[in-house]
């Protein structure tokens, strides 16, 4: 390896232990990907052949791993997008809107997740929010 890449593999051991002191992994997550973020792309590409572990021997993700920059879009976005199809022509229950986000756009949202965006389109007149008369649950269709 590179004296930069040895270099580089030493500063990322000791920060592992700041890293590490935080109890949420989530958190350690976060701090490691801005981390990751702030490097430049020659120092990413030559940590993919290393191998640096934090805790539990977990290896730091790659590139690959993360889609830098390409992030999939919110839920608010996709519903946005929806409405500019004909999706809505026909009532959509809550968690048949959840299942056809996944099939359609790879985004797994919980119905938690759209009920909330649901609701202001509803108010803004976007979508109208009817209960169904088979189970008594809201199902949204274009206004």
């Amino acid at each position: 390896m590179s004296k930069h890449v040895e270099k580089l593999k030493k500063q990322l051991m000791e920060i592992a232990e700041v890293v590490n002191a935080f109890k949420s992994e989530a958190v350690q997550v976060k701090v490691i990907d801005r981390l990751l973020e702030a490097m430049t792309e020659t120092d990413k590409n030559d940590l993919e052949g290393s191998e640096i572990f934090l805790r539990k021997g977990r290896k730091l993700r790659s590139d690959d791993d993360h889609n830098f920059g390409r992030k999939k879009p919110g839920a608010t976005k996709v519903l946005n997008q929806l409405l500019n199809t004909d999706y809505f022509n026909s009532s959509h229950s809550i968690s048949a809107i959840a299942e056809y986000c996944k099939e359609q756009f790879d985004s797994d949202f919980k119905t938690s997740e759209l009920s909330g965006i649901l609701l202001k389109l509803a108010k803004e007149n976007k979508l109208k929010r009817e209960r169904s008369n088979d189970n008594n649950r809201f199902e949204y269709v274009k206004a």
